[in-house]
């Protein structure tokens, strides 16, 4: 942008940059806060064009606003929700906690399209009637968290699911050592193994889908300290109608406007959600690079696909980098989740004065789980393949496969055979034929491998 322009507010005159959608209030706000440099999120930019247009639809239903301005704002605010003027909103995230800022670059901007369609309509007094900032953004971040979570993350984790499901129904009768404690354990199958990963992400889903019936409940209508001074009584049911419409998912008017304003436990809860999604990647991650390791001098279990060179020095060296990129993911969810616990103690009074970089936080875990869960389905689970030969002679090796004898020898004899079995490095079944009066036929029957993962009474 070359040149500026004179802009008005109520504090007097300001430049403005001369092609910019944005008037005085956002300039400011430019001015006041270069701090980081982060603007606000696509999915926040797309709820506040979403909030704007059945604001007006709502509005202009109760008879408080003129059909053709509101029409004029309607689609200036669809064009801010499908991104056709994100340029517009440069705003930085650290900025008046109630994101007041970011709401007056939406009114302005929304504002300036109707201008330049020939409509003249105020930004306070039309864009913005019956809404404060206050209700405004946290409208915004539940309406972008449910919009995220509906269109990215949950079809992302289905998928993961559907991808480790495949894959535990080819494996289900491939057996391998299990591991407490890092050490050797009795078998388990693959199947088994997956399987427990798939159902920790779908208890994941579980808990997003139970938290929508609050994330789902809107804060729009209380206005400026959640009483909806200035809003007719009905808007904030009527504009619940009319964004559900626009969005495609069911929204409500909050019970409690001043709950709703005043605090964020929805959103720390949502945000509590996604770190626990975050911490079964990490167990997923972790299960696929130990597995992978070595190949030589770790458990070599599996191979995952070889997607690049591993090391600029190590030639012939490839890396689980996948799962590691997966991890730093998890990592940084989990340090989001932290800013947003944190900045939802500063709900004080009326208002919580912590909202832009909550928005930014919830919205970037959302996103970065989405992206996670797919490449983890496409680029690790989908592709690895088993070593069965190197699964299957660490597990006839393993001298915890005694643990089956315990009924029928006891423990201590159990222990000792175990022992012999480690120092001498000889299979279970050969030390226990030697120690034991059971034949090898029934020591065959007891110590099935596949037998034992399927657990109850060894032989019986």
């Amino acid at each position: 942008m070359t040149g500026t322009r004179i802009e008005r507010d109520s504090l007097g005159e300001l430049k403005v940059p001369k092609d910019a959608l944005w008037g005085a209030q956002t300039q400011r706000a430019v001015e006041n806060f270069p701090i980081s440099h982060r603007r606000m999120p696509r999915l926040m930019i797309r709820s506040l064009g979403l909030i704007k247009a059945a604001a007006a639809r709502a509005n202009a239903q109760l008879g408080l606003l003129d059909q053709v301005q509101a029409q004029a704002i309607v689609v200036a605010a669809e064009q801010v929700a499908s991104g056709q003027v994100d340029e517009q909103f440069p705003v930085d995230i650290f900025q008046t906690g109630s994101g007041t800022s970011s709401n007056m670059n939406a009114n302005e901007v929304i504002a300036s399209l109707c201008a330049q369609r020939g409509v003249q309509v105020h930004p306070n007094d039309h864009v913005n009637m019956s809404q404060s900032s206050n209700d405004v953004i946290p409208t915004a971040i539940h309406l972008a968290c449910a919009l995220g979570c509906s269109e990215q993350l949950m079809p992302g984790v289905r998928r993961l699911i559907d991808t480790i499901e495949a894959r535990a129904e080819e494996l289900d009768e491939v057996a391998k050592t299990g591991r407490t404690h890092l050490m050797d354990a009795m078998p388990v199958t693959f199947g088994q193994e997956l399987r427990a990963w798939s159902s920790q992400l779908d208890a994941g889903l579980d808990r997003l889908v139970d938290a929508r019936k609050r994330l789902h409940a809107l804060p729009q209508g209380g206005t400026a300290v959640g009483s909806g001074i200035n809003a007719h009584h009905e808007f904030g049911s009527l504009f619940a109608e009319h964004v559900s419409a626009l969005s495609g998912l069911t929204f409500s008017r909050a019970l409690d406007h001043f709950a709703a304003q005043a605090a964020l436990d929805t959103l720390v809860e949502t945000s509590s959600h996604l770190r626990t999604l975050a911490i079964t990647y990490t167990k997923i991650a972790n299960d696929l690079r130990w597995m992978n390791s070595g190949p030589l001098a770790g458990l070599g279990e599996i191979e995952l696909p070889t997607l690049q060179p591993g090391s600029s020095i190590m030639p012939g060296k490839v890396n689980p980098v996948v799962p590691e990129a997966v991890a730093m993911v998890a990592a940084q969810v989990i340090g989001n989740d932290a800013t947003v616990a944190a900045a939802g103690q500063s709900g004080n009074f009326q208002l919580n004065v912590m909202l832009p970089v909550v928005a930014s936080n919830l919205v970037e875990s959302i996103e970065i789980l989405a992206g996670a869960a797919r490449v983890l389905a496409d680029k690790a689970i989908s592709g690895f393949s088993v070593r069965e030969d190197q699964v299957a002679a660490a597990l006839s090796r393993n001298p915890i496969l005694v643990t089956a004898l315990n009924r029928e020898i006891g423990y201590d004899l159990g222990s000792k055979i175990a022992k012999e079995a480690y120092r001498s490095g000889r299979p279970v079944i050969e030390v226990a034929q030697e120690l034991t009066d059971l034949s090898e036929a029934r020591l065959r029957e007891l110590l099935d491998p596949m037998t034992l993962t399927r657990g109850g009474l060894p032989g019986a």
